[in-house]
C-alpha cells in the first residue's frame, strides 16, 4: 500500500470523520460565544487560539483527501463545497477585508457535507431547483399584475402602501407572508374601499396557499425521487455481490469436482 492509499484509509476513517464533525459542531460553538462581549472580553485569546487549531485541523483534513485523491477531489461537489468553505478562512481578516472575519461561521455548513442525511436533503433540494424556477416564474407574474391593480385601485389614498409598483410589491409580499396583513393594511383600506376584501382575499388564497403548497410539493417529490435513486443504487450494489457470490461458489465447486477426478 502506497503513502497515498495510506494517508486516503486514515483520513476516511469513521473515527477520523467522527472527530471532525466533533471538531465543526465545536467550532460552530466557539464562534458563537465570540459574539458575547464579556465571554470574548475575558475568554478572547483562548477562543481565538481554538479557531486556530480547528482551522489547521481542517486544512490537513482537505489536504489530505486532495493528495490521495489528486484532481479526481475535484470531481465531487461536495468536496469542492468543502475546499471553498475551509479555503475562506485563509484570507487575511484585517483591513478591508476585515468582513473575512464574520464569514469564519460558514464552517458550520460542512456539517451539510458530512451528514448523509443533510446530504440528501440538499441534494433533493438542488434537484427541484428546475421546477421551482416555474413556480417562481408565476408567482412572480401574479405579484406584477397584483402590484399594478393594487397601484391603481388603493395608490392614490394609500401612498405609503401602494403608491407605486415597489411599495405595492412589498406590501403584497407582507399580506402573503400573512404579517399584520389584517389590522395592519386591509381593514384600514376596506374602510376607504369597503369591498377591497375582494381583492386581498384570493391573493391570500393563491399565493400564502395554492403557490406556496406547490413549492412544498416540488420539494417533497424531488425527495422521494433522491430517495428511489438511492435504494436503486444500494439494490443494484446488492445485486451485484450476489452475483459474485454465486461466481464464487460456482468456481468452487468446479474446483471441487476437479480435485476429486485427480484422486479417482
Amino acid at each position: 500500500m502506497g503513502v497515498r492509499e495510506r494517508i486516503g484509509k486514515i483520513v476516511d476513517a469513521p473515527i477520523v470523520q467522527n472527530v471532525i464533525l466533533g471538531l465543526i459542531i465545536f467550532n460552530a460553538i466557539t464562534l458563537g460565544l465570540e459574539t458575547s462581549k464579556p465571554i470574548y472580553a475575558e475568554y478572547g485569546a483562548v477562543l481565538l487560539m481554538i479557531d486556530r487549531v480547528i482551522l489547521s485541523v481542517f486544512v490537513l483534513e482537505v489536504g489530505a483527501k486532495l493528495f490521495h485523491r489528486g484532481f479526481g477531489f475535484f470531481k465531487s461537489g461536495w468536496n469542492v463545497f468543502d475546499f471553498v468553505i475551509v479555503g475562506i478562512a485563509l484570507f487575511p481578516a484585517s483591513g478591508s477585508l476585515s468582513v473575512l472575519r464574520a464569514l469564519r461561521i460558514l464552517r458550520a455548513f460542512r456539517l451539510m457535507s458530512m451528514v448523509p442525511q443533510m446530504r440528501t436533503v440538499v441534494q433533493a433540494l438542488i434537484t427541484a431547483i428546475p421546477g421551482m424556477l416555474s413556480i417562481v416564474a408565476l408567482i412572480s407574474l401574479i405579484f406584477y399584475v397584483s402590484a399594478v391593480l393594487a397601484t391603481n385601485l388603493f395608490g392614490p389614498d394609500f401612498d405609503e402602501w401602494f403608491g407605486s409598483i415597489g411599495r405595492s410589491m412589498y406590501s403584497l409580499f407582507q399580506i402573503m407572508t400573512l404579517e399584520s396583513w389584517s389590522m395592519g393594511i386591509v381593514r384600514p383600506i376596506m374602510e376607504i374601499y369597503p369591498y377591497a376584501w375582494i381583492f386581498f382575499v384570493p391573493f391570500i388564497l393563491v399565493t400564502s396557499f395554492a403557490v406556496i403548497n406547490l413549492f412544498i410539493g416540488v420539494i417533497v417529490d424531488s425527495m422521494q425521487t433522491q430517495h428511489r435513486e438511492i435504494t436503486a443504487e444500494v439494490l443494484e450494489e446488492t445485486v451485484t455481490i450476489e452475483n459474485k457470490i454465486d461466481v464464487v461458489e460456482r468456481e468452487l465447486s468446479d474446483l471441487r469436482q476437479l480435485l476429486r477426478q485427480n484422486r479417482d
